[in-house]
């Protein structure tokens, strides 16, 4: 665990430093669990969005988009669900005086002892070499099969407890399980009590006949509430999806984890609507193509797992995570989850209109189920960051850090670097810098020796460095450096933007979806 933090540090550090995340309203010290995106935070995020808009919508012509307002009618989140069952179950430590999620601290009580069972395969893997089967060690080791017996037995007995909101058993298994507090190690606790998440505010100029509304808390129930709108503009057909990209707001009590658990969040949402019976095949289809897309960006298919709902939402019949290898663990980075019509038919109920679709082949009308993929911005963010931040010993015994962002979704593509700021080299340089910023995001870099500033591009991340120096202005010819590998090569100048667009293109990149 001392590794896992100090790697997540490493990562916190790292954001501020290189211009990625700042905290909030800093300069007076900051708002807890609120963070602001910096210059180059601001470009990986837009990339991350624009990379999903073109896999959602672009690419399937069934798909559109939408943009809802953040505030709606207060009805809106009585039909959803929000008012009466959008809690968490929280639990004091009377000692410390400290709140966590009750759920929380089960869930990473059950997250050490399946680092345990990572541990046990380590060891085993060392010990036999290539001649080690991990399927076959994780099926037959007793001392794993012990522990994955165990994850199972608790992971299932909360799971029965948050559905039947029996609050005195989630507390009785802290107990049992003598889960003390992480800062303190008191097992003094309270009872656990549900606590509702939302935000409130008021519309209206006067205190008297001001309206009471809610931030929202999720982008879904704009698309459900528009259902009709975009049916009948867009002459859509079932199936069909919506797909939204934009901020949510939860009041956390308990956030942590970096941008992992915020206050006020980005998601990219999309909402597939589907004939009634239909749901499991479409279940099935989008799990493996929102692994895809994952895939695509080349983190790495061991840092990704798919998990089972043991408790179910409501409105839910099937629902999983994709989960992902983060520097605190395994956590859900993207839901996948089988609404049912529970969307549509409650605002159907509260708002008296009939939000069904004819479909011409049955010769009926009915309300649509829909099947949900749920990712947050920051998430994505966060595992994109923290997965690419490396140290390398290099050959001569020195170490660079280096950032491996995907190049698809670097901020920054290249970095224009004339060798010497004299000879005429930094015009060159700007010539270079002016033409290519048309295509890229690109930055230009004459400070320090040239060593310096692409130790300096590689922790910040950018794929390509281009060199000019004496040569250049003899035969248009500059040196291109590629981050990960640091392989140097000499080009035409000529040549960059076909060689850095072939790397940085997102329809290269998606293809591999394909």
């Amino acid at each position: 665990m001392a590794n896992q933090d100090d790697q997540f540090k490493k990562v916190i550090a790292h954001a501020k430093e290189y211009g990625y995340i700042f905290p909030s309203s800093e300069i007076y010290d900051g708002l807890s669990a609120v963070y602001d995106y910096a210059q180059n935070g601001v470009e990986l995020k837009k990339n991350i969005r624009e990379y999903w808009w073109k896999a959602m919508v672009q690419m399937n012509d069934n798909i559109v988009g939408i943009d809802a307002s953040i505030l709606m009618h207060p009805t809106t989140w009585k039909a959803s669900g929000h008012v009466d069952a959008f809690n968490d179950p929280l639990i004091d430590n009377k000692d410390s005086k400290k709140r966590y999620r009750a759920d929380v601290l089960v869930e990473d009580y059950v997250a050490k002892i399946e680092a345990k069972i990572e541990k046990e395969v380590t060891k085993a893997a060392k010990r036999f070499g290539d001649s080690f089967d991990k399927e076959q060690f994780l099926a037959t080791n007793p001392r794993v099969l012990n522990y994955a017996e165990q994850a199972k037995t608790i992971s299932k007995r909360l799971g029965q407890s948050l559905e039947k909101e029996d609050l005195a058993d989630v507390k009785a298994l802290i107990e049992e399980l003598e889960i003390a507090d992480p800062e303190t190690g008191s097992k003094n606790w309270t009872d656990v009590k549900q606590f509702n998440l939302m935000f409130g505010t008021k519309l209206g100029a006067s205190a008297d006949h001001a309206m009471d509304l809610y931030l929202r808390p999720e982008t879904a129930q704009g698309i459900f509430v528009n259902f009709l709108n975009v049916l009948k503009t867009g002459r859509m057909k079932i199936p069909f999806g919506i797909a939204q990209t934009g901020k949510a707001f939860r009041n956390e009590i308990v956030a942590r984890q970096f941008i992992f658990r915020m206050r006020e969040f980005e998601q990219m949402e999309m909402q597939f609507f589907i004939k009634p019976g239909t749901q499991m095949h479409w279940y099935e289809h989008w799990k493996e193509a929102r692994l895809k897309w994952h895939l695509s960006l080349g983190l790495g298919p061991d840092n990704y797992r798919f998990h089972d709902h043991e408790k179910l939402a409501h409105y839910a019949d099937a629902a999983t995570d994709i989960e992902f290898r983060f520097p605190f663990g395994f956590k859900e980075l993207e839901g996948i989850h089988s609404r049912t019509d529970f969307d549509l038919a409650n605002h159907e109920k509260y708002s008296n209109k009939k939000l069904q679709y004819f479909d011409p082949e049955e010769n009926k009308s009915y309300v649509p189920y829909v099947l949900e993929t749920s990712i947050g911005i920051d998430r994505m963010f966060l595992a994109v960051f923290s997965n690419s931040l490396q140290e390398e010993e290099l050959e001569n015994g020195t170490t660079r850090t280096v950032l491996k962002i995907p190049a698809v979704l670097a901020p920054t593509k290249a970095a224009i670097l004339p060798l010497v700021k004299k000879d005429g080299l930094p015009e060159v340089a700007k010539e270079i810098f002016d033409d290519l910023k048309w295509d890229f995001q690109v930055a230009y870099d004459e400070k320090d020796a040239v060593g310096r500033r692409y130790r300096r591009q590689d922790a910040a991340g950018t794929p390509f460095c281009i060199t000019v120096d004496h040569q250049t202005r003899e035969d248009q010819t500059v040196t291109i450096r590629h981050r990960d590998t640091m392989d140097q090569k000499r080009v035409e100048i000529k040549q960059l933007n076909e060689i850095i667009g072939q790397e940085v293109s997102m329809s290269n990149w998606l293809k591999k979806i394909q």
